[in-house]
């Protein structure tokens, strides 16, 4: 039996109806669970002996409003996380979903796993998403008094406000975009022995 057959197993028998979906692909499972089981099954991927995921390698926020060419119809906003198991030699990709697309929260898991902090703060700054009980949920990233959240799909290319240095007033000033968006299209090369193929 394979090791990723041999975690698929243990996942299946330590976590039974918690698990939403369990996808093998390029050797890597991705285990799916709901937001209302996230913390639970978090901790019992850290704690049960069969599974013992001791570290959380990565954790960040995906936006799906247009994934497959807005075709996709379900939760909005998802959180991922990269756990690894030192013990086994496992790693294992956990997602949850964010029941409400116009609130997107989820529970923090940095007392599990004390790494996903910063991550999280992350996630929050860049995707907007809330993680109740996280103890210092605030932007990481982006500046003091930044408007949105930059990884949206819907946030504009060239943002809401810029910056530049005003010597009358001899600081740095905060002002509506100027910037006229504009459409980038790629050149086509269209010659027949371009680069040496015929």
């Amino acid at each position: 039996m394979s090791k990723i057959q041999t975690l698929q197993n243990a996942l299946e028998t330590v976590l039974g109806a918690k698990v939403k979906r369990l996808v093998a692909d390029r050797g890597e499972l991705t285990l799916t669970v709901g937001a209302a089981d996230y913390l639970e099954v978090a901790r019992t991927l850290r704690d049960a002996p069969e599974l013992r995921f001791e570290q959380l390698i990565d954790l960040c926020g995906v936006d799906y409003s247009t994934y497959g060419d807005g075709r996709y119809e379900g939760p909005r906003f998802c959180v991922v996380v990269h756990l690894l198991s030192i013990t086994h030699n496992w790693r294992l990709r956990l997602k949850v979903f964010c029941p409400d697309d116009d609130l997107p929260m989820v529970p923090s898991v940095h007392e599990i796993w004390n790494s996903a902090n910063w991550f999280e703060r992350e996630a929050f700054d860049l995707f907007g998403i809330v993680f109740e009980g996280h103890l210092d949920l605030r932007r990481i990233l982006t500046d003091y008094g930044f408007i949105g959240h930059p990884f949206r799909k819907d946030f504009p290319l060239s943002g809401h406000v810029e910056m530049r240095y005003d010597a009358e007033q001899r600081r740095v000033i905060y002002q509506p975009v100027t910037i006229e968006p504009r459409e980038i299209t790629p050149r086509i090369i269209r010659e027949e022995n371009y680069g040496g193929l015929h």
